[in-house]
């Protein structure tokens, strides 16, 4: 199976990703570049139902507009900075760099009471790195006993969603699987690994259930999320893919276009297919992409910090 790792440059640097599969040069935007996110963990609070998702302005939705996810985010942020898994200084220094945090993005650090988690194209780079941080820091089974934990790959702490991580308090695999932050029942697992084994991404070949970069380590953490928070499994898919189109915005223009081509619409469109290995993997992907015109279209997505 591929996966992605870390790797130290040759003048000592920070890890850079060192991809396994190899991207052609139409999709080099979106791919594995280097790994630089980390995950935390996130409490919920229990037998709250959230709003369901909401789209709005934009040919195809997402890509153009404002994604309202149908969970709520609370307190998260305050508890992942309490715990390390964020470090607020490295954070605040990083986008210091960019302008600085607006006032929303700073609400979902320091406030206990923030509603459902909305995501533009302004902010998408930020809550990808929270989401990622919680995937990485919350305590769950597919972390401890999925392809993560195969020995074969040397150690969870390898790979691009881990050793990448540079903005925890302490070393990212501190925090690897150990917060409490989302505490799900039996059903609400299996729903969870169920729905990941059926996502995948664009930077590489592995589902969400293998989350060995940033963007696999981000929709676990937004899986467990939804789950623990009473959404259903379609419901699950139609977040999970409004996410990706903001991630990834190249790739799914052109899987649009591939699908127009053939008479379906977007939005007619199945997104538990869509998000599947046939299209949303890099293989499926290139597939895909060899048989449309690639709209021209402002940079994709990397594997890193954003």
């Amino acid at each position: 199976m591929e996966h992605e790792t870390a790797e130290t440059t040759e003048n000592g640097d920070a890890p850079a990703l060192r991809p396994r599969v190899r991207m052609s040069i139409a999709i080099a935007a979106i791919a594995i570049i280097g790994a630089w996110a980390y995950q935390g963990g996130a409490w919920t609070r229990a037998g709250i139902r959230p709003e369901r998702v909401v789209t709005v302005a934009g040919e195809r939705g997402a890509a153009r507009g404002t994604v309202t996810l149908p969970v709520r985010w609370g307190d998260l942020g305050v508890k992942m900075v309490s715990t390390g898994v964020i470090d607020r200084d490295k954070l605040e220094a990083l986008y210091a760099e960019r302008g600085g945090l607006d006032a929303s993005s700073r609400k979902l650090l320091a406030s206990a009471d923030n509603e459902n988690l909305m995501i533009t194209k302004e902010n998408s780079g930020l809550v990808l790195n929270l989401l990622w941080a919680l995937g990485l820091g919350a305590k769950n089974a597919i972390l401890e006993k999925g392809p993560m934990a195969d020995p074969a790959y040397g150690g969870a702490g390898k790979f691009a969603s881990t050793g990448g991580w540079t903005l925890a308090a302490g070393e990212a695999m501190e925090h690897y699987s150990r917060h409490p932050f989302i505490v799900l029942t039996p059903q609400q697992q299996a729903l969870v690994e169920r729905v990941a084994k059926n996502i995948y991404r664009p930077c590489c070949n592995n589902s969400t259930y293998f989350p060995d970069c940033n963007h696999g380590m981000a929709m676990l953490g937004l899986l467990e999320l939804m789950a623990s928070q009473g959404v259903g499994e379609e419901e699950m898919y139609r977040a999970a893919l409004r996410v990706n189109e903001l991630w990834f915005p190249d790739t799914y223009a052109t899987i649009a276009t591939y699908l127009a081509g053939k008479g379906i619409r977007w939005e007619n469109a199945d997104p538990k297919e869509i998000l599947g290995a046939s299209y949303s993997s890099a293989s499926g992907y290139q597939k895909i992409l060899s048989q449309v015109t690639t709209p021209t279209r402002g940079g994709g997505n990397r594997c890193g910090v954003q």
